[in-house]
């Protein structure tokens, strides 16, 4: 049974939370986020739910929660004390049209505003309708590309003397820095995580002893994901993706700024082919806190 309007109470989790109802949410959108990312939502971030009606007595003599199952979600992430995500707006099928998502949507604003920071999210063409009524105004643009198969060999990268290697502890602060410098603000946290993630796609590009850029990635629960790549240029972005490419197997997802077509032009030669469009909106204004040159690839739309 849905809450009514009357009666419909946003919770906010602990980072303890069961993690089964939010996977299943997922699982039922085909989204690509796992526990690992609902952990990093619950623990850097604010996770905001709202509960069926009571399971009852069986419920809570297996452990479920009192008030119910999660049946509505949406996660805010802030960064560096300028701005903050918001992302992961699900609405399990059968209650969806209630403005369950409305609601969790205006929580987020109100609490971001009140703490000072500017809302930011990534929205597919539908969502970008729906925010841009909230006050959302467009930034930039990426899609996202995806391969199941790829291709046999990657197209040549001209030689440049950039090369590749794993991240080595060493190279954690002037890395963080120069993420901070093109992401617009600090986010250790959210990086050590993904460096845990994906292994084989943490990797820095060096030119002449000096960072050119660095890959991240994480695995999810239908594709891997490459991203953030943030990099001086396109040779460097190149390189750091073909050093991810041939480290990492199966389904990948690379969320690629529509502002690096030569970049575009070589993922597509490597097998990748376009999923879907996003929309980068920020709240009041289009003004964008990222460094438009070197950023080639997003976290993703639920991280930034």
């Amino acid at each position: 049974m849905a809450p009514s309007d009357e009666t419909v109470v946003i919770e906010v989790l602990r980072p303890a939370t069961e993690l089964a109802d939010l996977e299943a949410l997922v699982a039922e959108a085909n989204w690509n986020q796992s526990a690992a990312d609902w952990r990093t939502f619950l623990d850097l971030g604010t996770v905001y739910a709202v509960r069926a009606a009571d399971r009852g007595p069986a419920a809570a003599a297996d452990g479920g929660a009192a008030g119910g199952r999660i049946i509505a979600t949406a996660a805010t992430l802030p960064y560096g004390g300028r701005f903050a995500w918001i992302s992961m707006v699900l609405v399990a099928v059968a209650f969806r049209r209630r403005g369950l998502a409305s609601r969790l949507m205006r929580r987020c604003i109100d609490d971001l505003k009140t703490a000072a920071l500017v809302p930011i999210l990534d929205a597919t063409p539908a969502g970008r309708a729906v925010y841009s009524r909230l006050g959302f105004a467009d930034s930039w643009t990426y899609r996202r590309l995806e391969t199941r198969e790829r291709a046999p060999s990657f197209a040549p990268l001209r030689p440049d003397g950039t090369t590749v290697r794993p991240i080595a502890d060493a190279d954690w602060p002037r890395l963080c820095a120069y993420d901070a410098a093109a992401f617009g603000a600090e986010r250790p946290l959210l990086l050590a995580r993904l460096k845990q993630r994906l292994p084989g796609a943490a990797l820095v590009a060096e030119r002449g002893g000096r960072l050119v850029g660095f890959l991240l990635g994480r695995d999810g629960r239908t594709a891997a994901q490459f991203g953030p790549l943030i990099a001086e240029d396109d040779a460097a972005a190149c390189a750091l993706l073909a050093g991810g490419l041939g480290a990492v197997s199966g389904p990948l997802y690379v969320d690629l700024a529509d502002a690096k077509p030569q970049v575009g032009d070589w993922v597509a030669a490597s097998g990748f082919a376009v999923q879907r469009p996003f929309t980068r909106m920020v709240l009041g204004s289009p003004t964008r806190f990222d460094d438009g040159r070197r950023t080639f690839a997003v976290a993703g739309p639920e991280l930034g």
